[in-house]
């Protein structure tokens, strides 16, 4: 890609960038969110057709434009992008073939493709259920399942076809490029660790790879070289093994600033080992239990968190993390038990809506599903949980226009939200900034106690920081905050106290006082 300018109404995206990837490489791309990556990346896949950006862009020394995705499908280009994009209601197999199907006589083979679906897997080591349905998989699993469906429709006839002809690989017209965008974001170790084969084994093949991440540490494992891009533009190219090419270097090159701390010094506010006062708890839950239909299952949690107090919760994937806070908060559609004491009185949750009343904000994991209306405006997404009867944004049903734009201007500044517009709908805005829309929301109901899950999944690390700022401010200003994180080195680095889960039981209570990863994970795994 050569000198490539992207303009949207007031912005410029895109400016000059330069990239390129060899065959058989794994290349990273990394930048803070609204850096131009993903910009780059449609363009790339066809998304942003040719004409409607500056520049050139060349495989294996021809120039080629496209003008929709399946040009750059048939070029042996595949992305997989950060939001799945499978059908729930069918199977894995179907799935995987989804466009490209089997036919005989009119019809679709069945027993064809699911033979051809059982063989991709085989090839690359997944042993993912051909006959399941998507919904019925973890998020992990459906991630591997959009991999292994990147491969079949885009570069598996590339690389059958190199094989059958003995080409050599850059003499070859067509391209083999396999683009994944934040892949291992809801994979677990193990799952990593079959991506990692998988794009050995391709890169063995001579497929080369642009790996998107805000996991620094992946980049130094698995990655040759490394781009980084900062405001539209291209930073610096090196290569991975490079002595001044380190984690604290790529930092400062996409931030364009040293950050002096991940983790903001702050006061601890956890008990002694005696414990905290009863009366002292923002939040205390006492023998609270589920009946789901499917695992996992909570059984008698015992916890409380203080007014200025954070809190972390850790556990492996399906320990019961998320449903323990969406329990509390309201939105578990299961059958319960146990009490919910809120500055030492029992309250009653039924419903997210009680929930806000008494106080509680959740932040989900999902901010795309569960947190935004992609469509709709910032002012309209950050106004919506204080609508209720005892809001000044909105009075017996009326939504006052300016006491909304007014707060909304307000959190924009205060959290340094990057947006053209306050009329802009979100699904325009980075991750990063999608994120701290959500927070907005929630801040605007003044909660006394904050939930937050995994708040900073699939955002760079400048606005880590920031959100990282921001929880410690709060929690000085005398909100209590549960955070859940799969990242130990965020549990350790924010956390007052932690409490470890593991299949549905806390496992494990700590002080965070020379608390280490080791101790964590001993008890994540029942040990």
């Amino acid at each position: 890609m050569q000198a490539i300018t992207k303009d949207f109404p007031g912005v410029r995206a895109l400016d000059d960038v330069s990239f390129e990837v060899r065959p058989g490489e794994i290349h990273a791309l990394c930048g803070e969110n609204g850096a131009g990556k993903s910009t780059l990346i449609k363009i790339l896949g066809g998304v942003y057709p040719y004409g409607t950006y500056e520049g050139q862009l060349h495989i294996n020394g021809n120039e080629l434009r496209f003008h929709t995705v399946r040009d750059a499908e048939r070029a042996g280009i595949a992305i997989i992008h950060q939001e799945l994009a499978l059908i729930p209601e069918m199977t894995v197999a179907e799935n995987i073939y989804l466009g490209k199907e089997p036919c005989q006589f009119g019809t679709i083979n069945k027993h064809h493709l699911y033979h051809e679906a059982g063989e991709l897997l085989s090839q690359f080591g997944l042993t993912i259920p051909l006959h399941k349905h998507v919904h019925e998989l973890g998020i992990g699993q459906q991630q591997l399942v959009e991999i292994a469906k990147a491969l079949g429709r885009s570069l598996q006839p590339h690389i059958e076809q190199r094989r059958s002809l003995q080409a050599d690989i850059e003499s070859e017209s067509s391209a083999l490029l396999l683009v994944l965008d934040e892949p291992t974001a809801a994979l677990t170790e193990s799952e990593v660790g079959i991506l990692r084969q998988i794009l050995t084994q391709l890169r063995e093949k001579g497929v080369a790879c642009i790996y998107i991440t805000h996991k620094l540490k992946e980049i130094f494992q698995i990655a040759d070289r490394v781009t980084v891009l900062r405001d539209g533009k291209t930073v610096a190219t090196q290569s991975i093994k490079s002595p001044e090419c380190t984690e604290e270097a790529l930092i400062s090159q996409m931030v364009g600033r040293e950050l002096t701390a991940l983790f903001p010094k702050r006061r601890a506010t956890a008990p002694d080992e005696n414990g905290s006062s009863r009366e002292d708890a923002a939040l205390r839950v006492e023998n609270l239990s589920t009946s789901p239909s499917e695992p996992p299952q909570l059984e008698d949690i015992n916890f409380e968190v203080r007014r200025g107090e954070i809190l972390g919760i850790a556990g492996l994937m399906g320990a019961g993390r998320t449903e323990l806070i969406s329990t509390i908060f309201g939105a578990y559609e299961g059958r319960w038990r146990g009490e919910i004491v809120i500055d030492g009185a029992t309250v009653q949750i039924h419903s997210p809506r009680e929930a806000i009343q008494h106080g509680i904000a959740l932040v989900s994991e999902d901010r795309k599903r569960y947190g935004l209306l992609l469509d709709v405006d910032v002012v309209r997404n950050m106004t919506l949980a204080s609508l209720g009867s005892s809001s000044d944004i909105a009075s017996y049903g009326i939504i006052n226009d300016n006491t909304a734009l007014e707060k909304s201007e307000y959190y924009v500044d205060s959290l340094q939200i990057k947006t053209t517009s306050l009329e802009v709908p979100v699904n325009h805005l980075s991750g990063g900034n999608q994120q701290k829309v959500v927070l907005s929301k929630w801040l605007m109901t003044h909660p006394k106690v904050l939930f937050l899950d995994e708040p900073t999944r699939g955002i760079d690390v400048g606005a880590k920081a920031e959100i990282h700022t921001l929880m410690a401010k709060l929690a000085q200003e005398g909100v209590a905050i549960v955070f859940v994180s799969s990242e130990l080195p965020e549990i350790l680095g924010m956390s007052d106290r932690v409490i470890v889960l593991h299949e549905g039981k806390i496992t494990g209570e700590f002080i965070n006082d020379n608390l280490t990863q080791a101790d964590i994970l001993r008890c994540a795994a029942g040990a």
